[in-house]
């Protein structure tokens, strides 16, 4: 009964607006695997194409129904997208579990994944292929967490903040400047040496949020540096 009322509890919510608890983070690589049943109809990843249905980068914020040059949607997904709906965890965890639920007039005959953990596999999986967080949670650093050894050099390096400020330009897409905690931890003010080891233990994927471990991937030393010395100071 419980797990009855919660479902009621989280459709309502995606239906009206409302903002739910972020949902639990699940594995990607899990996820690849269990996303082999879907390769039929979609694709994701490097040179993805439309199939039978949409392919899914970039779903994570998308209006529902919107995907640039696939043409095939019900009037459903259209109506959603017109009226505002996008594609976040609670919908994808909606649809995945059983599209019709959602989406009653959709396209897609899919009976659905009834194991939550799965479904939360997928999903952070898809979430690989998306730029921007959507109320997946990360691990916000804490002075005692050295998760990561690094070289002197490295925990020396001088930050550029001017230079941190300029790179930093992609990190508030996500992260509030203002350093208010919505959903994605604040990195406004966090101790230098703390934001550099968090973003290469992302960078050495010692912390599993795919997104972070992108970003991270793309920094040399001297970025990290620059942004842990710009947001130091914010």
């Amino acid at each position: 009964m419980r797990h009855i009322v919660s479902k009621m509890i989280a459709v309502c919510g995606i239906l009206w607006g409302i903002t739910t608890v972020a949902a639990p983070f699940g594995d990607p690589d899990k996820g690849e695997v269990i996303f082999k049943k879907c390769i039929s109809c979609h694709a994701v990843g490097t040179n993805a194409r439309h199939k039978v249905g949409p392919q899914l980068n970039g779903i994570f914020g998308r209006k529902m129904g919107t995907a640039d040059g696939y043409t095939r949607y019900s009037k459903g997904l259209i109506r959603a997208g017109r009226d505002g709906q996008i594609w976040d965890y609670d919908r994808l965890d909606a649809y995945l579990e059983n599209p019709k639920s959602l989406v009653s007039d959709t396209r897609m005959n899919f009976r659905g994944i009834a194991d939550e953990n799965d479904r939360h596999h997928v999903i952070a999986y898809l979430r690989s292929f998306s730029d921007s967080p959507a109320n997946i949670p990360e691990a916000a650093p804490t002075a005692d967490a050295e998760e990561i050894t690094l070289p002197a050099n490295i925990l020396s390096l001088i930050g550029d903040p001017e230079y941190g400020e300029y790179l930093g330009s992609e990190c508030k897409t996500c992260h509030q400047e203002n350093g208010a905690d919505q959903g994605i931890p604040s990195i406004t003010g966090w101790p230098e040496r703390d934001f550099v080891i968090a973003m290469h233990a992302y960078k050495e994927k010692i912390r599993a949020h795919p997104v972070m471990q992108m970003m991270a991937g793309r920094l040399s030393n001297e970025e990290i540096a620059a942004l842990a010395a710009y947001f130091a100071k914010k």
